[in-house]
């Protein structure tokens, strides 16, 4: 039993200091600089899936769709800021990421956990990140 209780509980604690992600990388015309999955950073891979999914989702062309933006985000529960009616979430700041594709006229959402897959969240389902204090 004391052996359980020292356990650590991971992903309860909000994150000390912000993510650092490398900026995207620039092509000059005719060059492609894009970066090998393997040397992306956390949020530019997640980029990556994300513009897969708003691409299948969307059924329009990937080169179509721009970032609107990309965060590292501290989520107020367990829902990644993505809550479904009747569920029971934890009660913990969770760190993780925002990603919003703008297709055409339409901004897909897309929420993340530090240590999960983007996941696309429905506009009638969107909450926001938890206010942190940066200072902390």
């Amino acid at each position: 039993m004391a052996a359980l209780l020292a356990l650590p509980i991971l992903g309860c604690a909000p994150r000390a200091h912000p993510v650092k992600d490398d900026p995207p990388a620039v092509s000059a015309p005719g060059q492609d600089n894009t970066p090998k999955v393997t040397q992306m950073g956390p949020l530019q891979a997640l980029i990556r899936l994300a513009l897969d999914d708003a691409a299948r989702r969307s059924q329009r062309d990937a080169s179509t769709l721009t970032v609107a933006s990309a965060e590292s985000v501290t989520w107020p529960d367990g829902s990644l800021g993505c809550p479904e009616p009747g569920m029971q979430y934890t009660q913990a700041l969770v760190p993780g990421f925002r990603i919003r594709i703008r297709a055409g006229a339409e901004i897909l959402e897309y929420h993340a956990g530090a240590r999960g897959q983007p996941f696309h969240c429905p506009a009638g389902r969107i909450a926001g990140p938890a206010a942190v204090d940066p200072r902390t």
